[in-house]
């Protein structure tokens, strides 16, 4: 009789600061502006069922993280078009896992994307089946803060909220290891067809600065699905912003 094969998981891929594959046709082009992260530490076992099928928690050191991420949306286009006036600027808060798959692609689960423009909510639930929702939403700027406000409108919960409040402080001349695995991340991974789907994205290397976090007020993160957060956050980091551009979604291994 022959032994069996043993099965192992694929090794996942450097987290490198800057993007392995440029798109040189992209899909989309934005811009991702005033944005704010704030990481909690998590269990894997505590989340490995919520993200898309073919894919695990990407750990570092034995934990994985829960992310949210507010910031301003800007200049939505597609191809290499203009961005679209009003509709391709709003502000934006998501609540995300870190995830690998079996070809070793790390990414980002969108678990909630709250947005205050309707129609590219419509948009992405439809044409990419992103978990957008439509919130009212702001982003100001007040002496040296920045506050993200957001109130769910539909699909709901009806009312889940966000209110942060940071500082940013000194830019960070070399992240550390923990701050380049949170956002260095070159694609989102997505429920797709019983599978999961990567839509890769590039970006100038991120210019981070280390936060203070004022006030965190919300709910999101428990209406995802997730366990509250408890204790403080692991990170908070605040970066002004970089143009990204975005490929098309793929099943397969990746094309280099």
């Amino acid at each position: 009789m022959l032994a069996p094969v043993p099965i192992t998981s694929p090794v996942p891929e450097p987290v490198t600061p800057d993007a392995p594959v440029v798109l040189h046709r992209p899909l989309l082009t934005q811009q991702w502006l005033d944005l704010t992260f704030v990481h909690w530490a998590v269990d894997p076992a505590d989340v490995a069922g919520l993200l898309p099928a073919g894919t695990t928690p990407d750990t570092l050191d034995g934990a994985t993280f829960v992310g949210l991420v507010a910031f301003r949306m800007h200049g939505v286009g597609w191809w290499r078009t203009p961005g679209v006036p009003y509709f391709g600027s709003f502000p934006e808060t998501n609540v995300r896992l870190y995830s690998v798959d079996e070809y070793g692609r790390r990414g980002v689960v969108f678990r909630s994307m709250d947005a205050s423009r309707l129609v590219p909510v419509l948009l992405g639930r439809l044409g990419f089946r992103l978990p957008y929702v439509w919130s009212r939403m702001s982003v100001r700027t007040d002496g040296d803060t920045v506050r993200y406000d957001s109130v769910r409108r539909l699909p709901g919960p009806r009312g889940a909220y966000g209110r942060l409040v940071v500082r940013p402080g000194e830019r960070i001349a070399e992240p550390t290891g923990l701050e380049h695995f949170l956002t260095a991340r070159w694609g989102m991974h997505n429920p797709f067809s019983g599978g999961a789907g990567f839509l890769p994205n590039d970006h100038p290397r991120w210019p981070l600065y280390r936060a203070t976090l004022l006030s965190c007020e919300e709910n999101l993160v428990r209406s995802a699905g997730l366990p509250a957060p408890t204790g403080d956050p692991v990170s908070v980091l605040y970066s002004p912003g970089v143009a990204v551009r975005l490929g098309r979604a793929s099943t397969g291994p990746p094309r280099r």
